[in-house]
Parts: C-alpha cells; structure tokens; sequence
C-alpha cells in the first residue's frame, strides 16, 4: 500500500533537473531569450510530470525506466516538442540546437543521460535510496564535466578505459 505515494512532490527534484538540463542545452546553443527557455522549461517540468504521474515507483527504481526515458534519435522526443512548440520552436529548430542523439533517464534517485549511441553515461542528480542501496555499479560510469558542449554531432569514439588501482 505504502507504494502509491503521490508522485509529485517525490519526483520534483528528478524532473527540474531533466528539465534544466534540457533548458541549459538549448542556452548553450544560443539564440532564444531568457524568457523563452523559462517557459519551455515550465511547460517541460509540467508534461514531464503528468507523463510520469503513474509511472514512478521509488521502491523499484527501474520499473518503467524505458516510459520515462527521454530520446532525440533523429526524432524528436515528444515531450520536448511539445514543451518548445509552446515558445514557438519547431522540430527542424530545435534538431539544429539540440544533440541529434540525446538519452536521458529519469528514474526515482537519479537522472543520467548519454550523448551519442555509444557515448558515456554521465549522472546528473544521484538522490539518496531508502535503505541507503545503490541501484546501478558505479565502476560503469565515468563522471562527465559538462561533456556535452563538445562535439555536437560527430559520433563519439572515446571508449573509456577503466583502471583499478588497489
């Protein structure tokens, strides 16, 4: 019973981060005013919540990751289109400014993306898990500073190396 939690108020914080992150790509690339990039990331936090209301469970993370995982894979996930049609960007705009592959996960307890079909997971927002378990081995992901102002749309070939050292 106690797993229908609303999903609002626990998800908030996954959801802005998305958002934000889609919201510091399009500035990045340039060419839309404040104002605009306020109000799609809004209307982006808004669809995002009402794509997720049933489909959140924070006491198994991963259920329904594959419904809430946002993609730009030479077509425009359409959550982000829509939230851009409301500040008048169409698709074709908005291929040119954003990664032509972008992945994004938003899961209960953290949000990660990847740039590019073999691109590095990189973990925006990593919230701590009741129970204090961590779902993914971290050993898999490389920590990513801002990778994403390089190299827009050349396929990355950087595989990364991983080194243990005792």
């Amino acid at each position: 019973a106690g797993s229908c939690a609303p999903a609002g108020a626990a998800m908030r914080t996954e959801i802005s981060t998305a958002a934000a992150f889609v919201t510091r790509l399009l500035r990045a690339a340039g060419g839309i005013g404040e104002e605009q990039l306020r109000c799609f990331r809004e209307c982006l936090q808004e669809a995002l919540r009402e794509h997720y209301k049933h489909h959140w469970f924070p006491l198994v993370p991963s259920k329904g990751s594959g419904y809430r995982c946002i993609r730009i894979n030479h077509k425009m996930d359409p959550l982000i289109g829509k939230a851009a049609g409301m500040i008048g960007l169409s698709h074709e705009r908005l291929f040119q400014l954003l990664p032509s592959e972008l992945t994004l996960w938003v899961d209960p307890f953290e949000v990660s993306y990847r740039i590019g079909e073999d691109g590095s997971i990189c973990v925006l927002y990593e919230g701590p898990q009741p129970g204090g378990k961590t779902s993914k081995p971290l050993e898999s992901r490389s920590s990513c500073k801002e990778e994403w102002g390089i190299g827009r749309s050349s396929p990355s070939k950087n595989y990364n190396m991983m080194t243990v050292s005792s």
